[in-house]
């Protein structure tokens, strides 16, 4: 049988992501970086969901109290690896912007999306 996918590294758009299922410490990681942000997660930082598109990885880049937040999604993609335990795969990173307020009900769209393009490598990684 195959080994699954455990390491991602992909990139586009200004957008440099790693992402790890596990780690040597067992839990997930996650590095985001576009820019002058920096952004390092781990364990239960890193949401999952798994949905028909594929699996769902989200991350807050931005947290507040009192104006929203920013989230930023990771597709992952379905993947069968070869012999070579990696493969190249293309899949999309979605930053949206949560948007609220603490004086009053928010009317209209509260989430705004940015859908950004990702190509790289899906491996298997042993930790």
């Amino acid at each position: 049988m195959a080994n699954q996918a455990n390491f991602y590294q992909l990139h586009g758009g200004g957008i440099q992501v790693t992402y790890s299922t596990t780690s040597i410490t067992g839990k997930p990681q996650l590095n985001f970086h576009h820019g002058i942000l920096v952004k390092n997660f781990s364990g239960d930082e890193i949401l999952t969901a798994e949905s028909i598109l594929g699996n769902l990885v989200t991350v807050f880049l931005v947290r507040t109290v009192d104006a929203g937040s920013t989230t930023f999604t990771l597709l992952i993609p379905a993947v069968n690896l070869p012999a070579s335990n990696s493969v190249h795969i293309a899949t999309e990173g979605i930053t949206t912007q949560h948007k609220f307020s603490i004086v009053g009900p928010h009317t209209g769209q509260r989430e705004f999306y940015s859908v950004q393009p990702l190509h790289g490598t899906a491996s298997f990684v042993v930790f």
